[in-house]
């Protein structure tokens, strides 16, 4: 707790939403499997290039030139072959864990990013769905507009013919109530 990190009630299924687009090659493992062995060697090949390594070894490699210069024992003297051996020792060791913890980072990094392809595969898909929707709903609208402009037409028409024939019947109606009266 004290790296800052918190506990959240659904931490498991918030990492689960965050890679979602990567579960399908979740079913992928590295080359090298993640048996005990391959993630040791990983976690130690990661530990090689930390300040902590780093900052260790420069005390062990001084401390062990320090006691040997100084006389204070005497099983590497000046060349320091013993400690050529150990660096080729370590150097014969790093390289492998280091080009294995590579390559399983490869895989994963291949495994994320054809994830992120077919997600924007997907975004694409869905896309050309929506702008087809889209084409499609102003076809219809389109249609419906020339529909009302129709339908506005013959009502147009259909009152001019309301109003010639209320005119009509108001004349015939005025003209015979005048006859009436004449």
């Amino acid at each position: 707790m004290s790296n800052g990190d918190s506990i959240e009630p659904n931490g498991a299924n918030n990492l689960k939403v965050f890679f979602r687009f990567h579960l399908p090659h979740a079913h992928l493992h590295s080359v090298f499997g993640d048996d005990w062995f391959a993630l040791k060697a990983e976690k130690f090949a990661r530990f090689f290039g930390t300040p902590s390594f780093l900052i260790g070894q420069t005390v062990i490699v001084a401390g062990w030139i320090v006691a040997n210069v100084a006389g204070w024992t005497h099983f590497d003297i000046y060349p320091f072959i013993l400690l050529n051996l150990a660096f080729s020792l370590q150097a014969a060791y790093a390289a492998p864990l280091i080009l294995l913890a590579q390559t399983r980072q490869a895989d994963r990094d291949k495994a994320h990013a054809e994830a992120d392809a077919q997600h924007r595969e997907d975004i694409a898909h869905t896309s050309e769905q929506r702008q087809a929707i889209a084409a499609q709903q102003t076809a219809m609208l389109l249609d419906l507009v020339q529909q009302n402009t129709a339908l506005t037409e013959t009502i147009k028409t259909l009152t001019e013919r309301v109003e010639t024939l209320t005119i009509e019947v108001h004349r015939h109606v005025t003209g015979a109530a005048q006859s009436q009266t004449s």
